[in-house]
């Protein structure tokens, strides 16, 4: 996540949408007074200053809009500019599983990729509704619960998505690839048709609101 006041903007990092790259290119134009929350080598310079924030939630790369509360007041919101990165749910989940099978801390989704099948991984209950009940929509949610206006780019297609957000940054945006997974590059020779299905219900917020499809 990035937080610039100077500029009028914030950055939510929805996890495996290509957010590490967005950030690398926006941290390279950051302001003195920029935010940044994550693991980027500027982020990591700055991370003393976030012991002096009083957050109502968790500060880290993936923070929501709810998270940041008593960092950035409600209205304040209302006079930012708060945009995210999105992707095809069906891509996204196997940068996901590959990701996490190269992890190594204790958490119940890096178990389950290293001891499951990717046909099995999208079985678990737990994988299920972790992918349903974190919807693009939730991490632009405010503490008070409202979804918050909010620019979404695609991914797949950001040549499309990205012009207005440069203009109101002022300047062109070059992202690097970054945190790429050894993964096939065609993803849906990971799935039958019962994975498949399974994305396409427990995501099917996403998949309707961005016109995504396998």
């Amino acid at each position: 996540m990035i937080i610039s006041r100077g500029r009028r903007y914030i950055f939510v990092h929805i996890p495996k949408t290509g957010g590490t790259a967005m950030a690398l290119a926006l941290e390279a134009r950051a302001k003195a007074d920029d935010i940044l929350i994550g693991d980027t080598p500027k982020a990591l310079r700055r991370r003393g200053r976030l012991r002096a924030l009083t957050p109502r939630g968790r500060l880290w790369k993936h923070s929501t809009l709810a998270d940041i509360d008593g960092v950035i007041a409600a209205g304040e919101l209302d006079r930012l500019l708060i945009f995210t990165l999105v992707r095809n749910p069906w891509d996204r989940v196997v940068s996901y599983y590959h990701w996490l099978q190269g992890q190594s801390f204790d958490h119940p989704a890096v178990t389950l990729s290293k001891r499951l099948s990717f046909a099995a991984f999208l079985q678990a209950p737990q994988i299920q509704a972790s992918l349903h009940n974190t919807p693009a929509a939730s991490y632009v949610t405010d503490a008070a619960g409202r979804e918050r206006p909010a620019r979404f780019l695609r991914l797949e297609h950001l040549a499309e998505d990205m012009p207005p957000l440069e203009a109101h940054l002022g300047f062109r945006l070059t992202m690097p690839h970054a945190n790429r997974s050894a993964r096939a590059a065609d993803y849906r020779s990971y799935y039958d048709d019962a994975g498949a299905g399974i994305i396409a219900r427990v995501c099917a917020a996403d998949i309707a609101r961005f016109g995504y499809a396998f």
